[in-house]
């Protein structure tokens, strides 16, 4: 690892960021962001950040939902790095230290936080959500209560898939899954395939995985005793009642967003079992409450994550969950703008894409 004396310079003297200057836009220029560090913050110099679907949503159509583009705006938010600096009070890391960090900072005399909920506080700012940049850049400050130490075993790049690895977990978190269920994923993208991880993790028998893309059905069936579903080609209740035995899935999490499959979300449940919607979906879908209510089926909801962040890294570490299959082609921070032009035409069979900024290990 580079002398943190060295490493703390260049990132002082680099002010580089990939910026969304506008709809269709970017930029690898200067773009200097000045952060004071306070008491309890940790200054990071960034490593690997990778390329989720909101960031390259807000380049094709500068927005999502409410969260409009309005000034240039940095991307990423899932990333590791080494802290170069610490605050006065921060006593559980040092420079020197490998870490991962936890994009949203809630305010912590809000209402929500108060009680837990901190991921669903109205004021929490998150990483490259406007207005707040993003973290591709070659440093940055966060607090210390939302950057975690990495045992010597987790890579940077597996570390910067912590952040959509704690969707997954938040989900299974939700589902209040038991051991030996059965469950479906909707979805081979990046969400989908870290929920197919957490579930196995938390102890589920068999994941049912669809899709329409072959290559990412491919790398789901390797993750462990998992088997996948061409949607395109078959019907996903059918395909769950033949594998169950005319029960169904235990637990469905729907990780696409679809409007179609959340509209018959209910044909491949068991009666009692509980769907976990985390896909955002883009239009306004409506589901089968009758049929939801013959099941009494239980429906969970969820926004990003909370509380799960030191369990990912401790899963990382055990090798209870690899998430090493799913990264699937790695820039560098040179070739930044061409890595988000390329996700932007979601070519079949790339799951995640990771930039890496060059501080060398």
């Amino acid at each position: 690892m580079r002398n943190i004396d060295d490493l703390r310079a260049s990132t002082q003297s680099d002010r580089r960021a990939l910026v969304l200057e506008a709809k269709d836009k970017l930029a690898l220029r200067d773009c200097p962001v000045e952060e004071t560090l306070g008491s309890h913050d940790v200054r990071i110099a960034i490593h690997t950040v990778g390329i989720c679907g909101s960031d390259v949503h807000y380049y094709t159509h500068g927005a999502i939902g409410p969260f409009v583009v309005r000034e240039p705006m940095i991307l990423g938010h899932e990333a590791s790095g080494i802290v170069t600096e610490v605050g006065s009070g921060v006593t559980t890391l040092k420079p020197g230290d490998r870490v991962c960090m936890e994009p949203g900072i809630p305010d912590p005399n809000s209402r929500a936080t108060r009680l837990g909920l901190y991921n669903l506080d109205p004021a929490v700012r998150f990483w490259a959500t406007p207005p707040v940049h993003g973290v591709l850049r070659p440093s940055v400050v966060h607090p210390e209560a939302f950057t975690f130490k990495l045992p010597d075993n987790v890579s940077f790049a597996a570390a910067a898939m912590v952040e959509p690895l704690a969707v997954g977990v938040h989900a299974v978190t939700k589902a209040k899954a038991a051991p030996g269920n059965v469950a479906v994923v909707i979805g081979a993208g990046p969400i989908g395939l870290v929920t197919v991880l957490a579930a196995l993790a938390g102890g589920c028998a068999h994941v049912i995985v669809s899709d329409i893309d072959d290559t990412k059905l491919g790398i789901a069936a390797k993750l462990g005793s998992v088997s996948t579903v061409n949607v395109a080609r078959e019907s996903l209740a059918e395909a769950v009642k033949a594998r169950t035995e005319g029960w169904g899935a235990d637990v469905i999490y729907e990780c696409a967003g679809s409007e179609k499959a959340i509209a018959t979300i209910f044909e491949p449940l068991c009666p009692g079992g509980v769907v976990v919607f985390v896909g955002i979906p883009l239009s306004n879908p409506s589901y089968d409450v009758s049929q939801a209510m013959l099941k009494e089926a239980r429906v969970e909801h969820v926004f990003r994550y909370a509380h799960v962040f030191p369990r990912c890294v401790a899963m990382l570490a055990s090798g209870a969950v690899d998430v090493s299959p799913l990264i699937t082609r790695t820039f560098t921070f040179e070739q930044s703008v061409e890595a988000f032009e390329l996700a932007a035409k979601a070519p079949k069979g790339e799951v995640k894409m990771q930039i890496e900024m060059g501080l060398g290990d």
